[in-house]
């Protein structure tokens, strides 16, 4: 009795030992996809969803790759024809028009910051590039970081020295959308950040930009017509905010050296709730998020602290992809269809155990 006993429990600690074991799963780690390339330190990320792959940026030179989930890399865009120490601090792709923009920053000459745009299918082709500039004010210091898009072509790009906005329109004619007073009126700490100014940037399809400012940890929402800009009100602060990306449910997500926040509103940004946050590895300085293919939400791990000392020399470098709530939401249900099972099991092997004692007690009074 005592074997057939322990046999029949086996199956049954097997199975609630898995059940364990799911569980762990189902709050595992995100997944990184690791990648080579020669110091290339890539400091920008944006999702192509026309040949389903991630593009990164270079910090050390003008350089674009194309990066699968794999981890396998092409070269997209080399281009010779811009300083060599240039950096491509942002970029966004273009679906509508068919083009790759990105923010360009010569590191030994700042003041010729531009905006390049290639063509999405022959990226080797260069559209135009256009410098930068403040027509209004030659004091004004250049810091061409990120770049955004919206449905007819224009680009804004943010300029994090002096705090405003570019705006290209399609053709590549540049002009300042926004030097709002509400960019400087938050004073700003002594911080690492401190002479970061606006940073991230996204367009909505309701017609407005999303702006990260990292020296204040501040959001604003600007008009993406006129300028007009307002802070958003937060239910916390963030820490040095960098890339930001919005999903396709309108949620806002912001990557900082530490975090990635997950932020939703529901007076279309008049305020704001942090509502989730993801510790993020700050060793490998992360820099950028963008949204790929069913809302999959991906983080930058570029080593950018190592690039800008300049004599770090680095050839791997990851991408987190975060895991997202609908699918830990399946495993939740996954596990809670086994443990159905398992206690329909149990029931079943209870009801054997006093079929077998039953029998057994038959067998004394025989």
């Amino acid at each position: 009795m005592s074997f057939t006993m322990t046999m029949s429990m086996f199956p049954l600690t097997t199975l609630i030992f898995s059940l364990f074991q799911i569980s762990s799963l189902a709050s595992s780690p995100p997944d990184l996809i690791n990648f080579r390339s020669p110091n290339l330190y890539p400091e920008s990320l944006s999702w192509d969803p026309t040949a389903q792959h991630l593009i990164v940026g270079s910090l050390r030179h003008p350089t674009l790759l194309s990066v699968s989930d794999a981890g396998v890399i092409n070269t997209l865009v080399t281009d010779d024809s811009i300083p060599a120490n240039s950096s491509f601090l942002g970029i966004t792709v273009d679906v509508v028009h068919n083009r790759i923009l990105a923010a360009v920053h010569p590191r030994s000459q700042p003041s010729n910051c531009a905006l390049a745009a290639y063509d999405l299918h022959s990226p080797h082709h260069r559209l135009f590039l256009t410098t930068l500039h403040d027509a209004a004010s030659t004091n004004s210091a250049s810091g061409a970081n990120d770049v955004t898009v919206d449905f007819s072509g224009n680009a804004f790009v943010t300029n994090s020295a002096s705090n405003f906005i570019w705006k290209v329109d399609l053709e590549g004619k540049a002009s300042v959308l926004s030097k709002s007073k509400i960019f400087t009126k938050t004073p700003v700490p002594d911080s690492p950040y401190s002479s970061c100014g606006l940073n991230g940037i996204a367009y909505s399809s309701e017609g407005y930009l999303l702006v990260s400012q990292s020296s204040t940890g501040n959001l604003y929402k600007v008009d993406s017509k006129d300028g007009t800009a307002r802070k958003i009100e937060l239910n916390r602060e963030l820490n040095a905010p960098d890339g930001i990306a919005i999903r396709s449910d309108g949620v806002l997500l912001v990557v900082s050296q530490y975090k990635l926040y997950f932020i939703k509103s529901s007076n279309s940004w008049s305020d704001g709730v942090v509502y989730d946050e993801i510790v993020l590895d700050t060793r490998r300085f992360p820099t950028s998020v963008t949204v790929g293919a069913e809302d999959r939400v991906y983080v930058l791990y570029g080593n950018v602290n190592e690039g800008i000392m300049g004599n770090s020399q680095r050839d791997e470098f990851s991408i987190l992809k975060v895991r997202l709530e609908d699918e830990s939401g399946d495993d939740a249900i996954w596990l809670y269809v086994l443990i159905g099972f398992g206690f329909a099991y149990f029931l079943v092997w209870r009801f054997q155990m006093h079929q077998l004692f039953t029998n057994m007690d038959k067998t004394k009074i025989v």
